[in-house]
């Protein structure tokens, strides 16, 4: 399978004044979801089905006491899914915009939504004073493992990314304690990539050092922050985006921080 892209990258963060200074959270603005649809949702599609198929254990992790929080979640996603007219939703089916039926498997929560939709989800629920990765779907990382990741909180998930400092640790702990219900925040990241593959995980003893000057592609993601109903857990979606440099627009590469984004 050659590279999945988009055409073009719909927000370039680093050009706006309101998302270019880190962590760049803002107001998700209204009639904008926290789930949405590109050019490029059947090849993501496809792609997913196949990680849930063949690598689930790399993909997909939830701790024990997690449920609450994967059932809100489950319910959360289908309720939206139910108000879109790309989808049509039965009792035990739902067929995704590009005519693969998936089974709602009541049982396996998190395995149905990562077929059902192109973002990755991210549970974090409040342990001892931190948001902790509690459960998650992680079709797309982009140099990270689950594995490594889940049961740790924001501190310890960011500790290879040199601008987590103390400052911005605590700054990121407040938008996770104070967002609330029906107001979601987003932010997006940018960093250029020489290979545009989706599933890039990566352990953190092995950091990513590609040199900038090989860059191919952009690789963004919008990240939105989600207060879910009935439970304390927050999500943390992830919608990625990959695009040809090509494809920016003029001279907005020139203006890209060299900088490790804040996943």
């Amino acid at each position: 399978m050659g590279p999945i892209c988009q055409t073009s990258l719909p927000h370039v963060p680093w050009l706006d004044p309101a998302t270019a200074r880190l962590p760049g959270v803002q107001p998700l603005p209204p009639g904008e979801g926290w789930l949405m649809r590109d050019e490029a949702f059947d090849a993501q599609m496809a792609l997913r089905d196949r990680l849930v198929a063949e690598r689930r254990e790399q993909v997909i992790a939830a701790l024990p006491g997690s449920e609450a929080a994967v059932a809100a979640l489950y319910r959360a996603v289908l309720d939206r899914l139910a108000a879109d007219p790309g989808y049509t939703l039965a009792a035990n089916a739902c067929r995704r915009p590009d005519g693969v039926d998936v089974t709602l498997d009541h049982d396996d929560k998190l395995g149905t939504l990562a077929r059902l939709v192109q973002e990755d989800l991210c549970l974090m629920e409040p342990r001892d004073g931190e948001h902790v990765l509690s459960a998650a779907i992680l079709c797309f990382p982009a140099s990270w493992t689950l594995a490594e990741k889940i049961g740790r909180p924001l501190t310890g998930i960011h500790d290879p990314v040199a601008v987590y400092d103390a400052d911005m640790a605590a700054r990121v702990q407040r938008l996770f304690d104070r967002v609330r219900e029906g107001h979601p925040l987003w932010r997006q990241n940018a960093l250029v990539y020489a290979d545009a593959a989706l599933h890039q995980p990566r352990p953190e003893v092995a950091p990513r050092r590609e040199i900038r000057a090989e860059g191919r592609y952009l690789r963004s993601e919008k990240q939105c922050i989600v207060r879910l109903s009935s439970c304390d857990a927050v999500l943390f979606s992830i919608h990625t985006f990959v695009v040809p440099l090509a494809a920016l627009p003029p001279g907005a590469l020139d203006h890209l921080p060299h900088r490790e984004p804040v996943t």
